[in-house]
């Protein structure tokens, strides 16, 4: 790593902020007390998790809707 250019541009060179996005996004909503995750429900949950946090969540849900409307009733319901 090239440590003096990326200090001068303001870059983090630490892993804080890599540490501190995976505090936010993955132990604060997985280690909750009492709870228990298979790898494929925890899964599931981050990547909801991920959309709410990016701001994304009404678009997924309108997605949601319509292609579980397409897989249950076909092209013809919407």
């Amino acid at each position: 790593m090239k440590y003096d250019e990326y200090l001068a541009a303001g870059y983090p060179i630490g892993s804080g902020v890599a540490e501190g996005a995976c505090r936010h996004l993955v132990k604060d909503r997985m280690e909750g007390t009492g709870m228990r995750w298979t790898v494929t429900g925890a899964q599931a949950m981050l990547h909801l998790r991920a959309v709410y946090l990016n701001g994304r969540w009404d678009e997924f849900i309108e997605y949601h809707v319509e292609t579980e409307q397409d897989r249950l009733y076909g092209k013809a319901a919407a």
